[in-house]
């Protein structure tokens, strides 16, 4: 298969993956194997078409995000309070993702790793959804800035490949009261600032790898990974409001073996 072709199934895979709670990253390294598409460039584009992703749930929470660059705000999640509270989601990750961004590419990007992260994650899952406390906020213009600190807490936990970003913080929403939708729409709007820091950083670390030969197939993964990931944000929500989270605990507990004894 040519470039173009791994590039529009990697950028298909992380639409699909990245904002549901089974790990886009944990998915793109094992396709990246399977594919034959490994190594830093591999690695920078990964996270490249992730961008895709992020312009996804913008467009699709475009009245949310005007409201939060609006001046002003002082409740609701909107204005100032709602940067500040995104603020306070973003920071834990941020400084972690800067510190350790090393020895996260060198020794987590890896099947094995990620076979292991998809089995805790899954686990988690299903305990928070045994034992979470029943929600007090329904809707983003509940949210607390003691909340938001703690669901950036456990945002920390997706530098762990396979661990994915979007469980840690709607696993994260549950356990500090909010309702199951909100935990996840509040999800979306975490990813864009930790997602866009992450991609820009590394970009600017890994420019000197790239190549102008790479300008088709980064553009073509970043185009399905924009389509892929609108479709699937909006069956997520519409899911959510008549499911729980645990068929993505048991897909996740599930595949874990199978890649460790099929990729490792």
């Amino acid at each position: 298969m040519d470039l173009v072709g791994i590039a529009i199934l990697l950028g298909l895979v992380e639409g699909v993956t990245e904002f549901i709670p089974i790990s886009s990253t944990g998915h793109l390294i094992v396709a990246g194997h399977l594919l034959g598409f490994t190594g830093q460039k591999a690695e920078t584009f990964e996270i490249f078409i992730q961008l895709g992703a992020i312009l996804a749930v913008v467009l699709l929470q475009h009245r949310r995000f005007r409201d939060l660059l609006a001046p002003g705000g002082a409740q609701g999640f909107a204005g100032a309070r709602g940067r500040v509270l995104l603020g306070l989601t973003t920071a834990p990750a941020l400084v972690a993702g800067y510190l350790l961004h090393g020895p996260i590419k060198e020794r987590l990007f890896g099947p094995t790793t990620v076979a292991l992260a998809l089995l805790v994650g899954g686990i988690g899952i299903l305990l928070a959804e045994r034992f979470r406390p029943a929600p007090t906020t329904g809707s983003l213009d509940g949210l607390t800035g003691r909340q938001a600190l703690l669901i950036g807490l456990f945002q920390c936990l997706a530098l762990w490949p396979g661990m994915s970003r979007s469980a840690a913080t709607i696993v994260g929403g549950l356990l500090v009261g909010l309702e199951r939708k909100t935990a996840a729409v509040y999800s979306f709007f975490a990813a864009v600032p930790i997602m866009a820091a992450a991609t820009g950083y590394d970009l600017l670390k890994s420019r000197h790898l790239l190549e102008r030969s790479d300008i088709v197939p980064f553009a073509a993964g970043f185009v399905v990974a924009f389509l892929a990931a609108w479709g699937t944000i909006r069956l997520f929500v519409a899911l959510l409001g008549r499911y729980t989270l645990r068929p993505y605990a048991w897909y996740r507990i599930a595949v874990s073996p199978l890649i460790y004894f099929l990729v490792v």
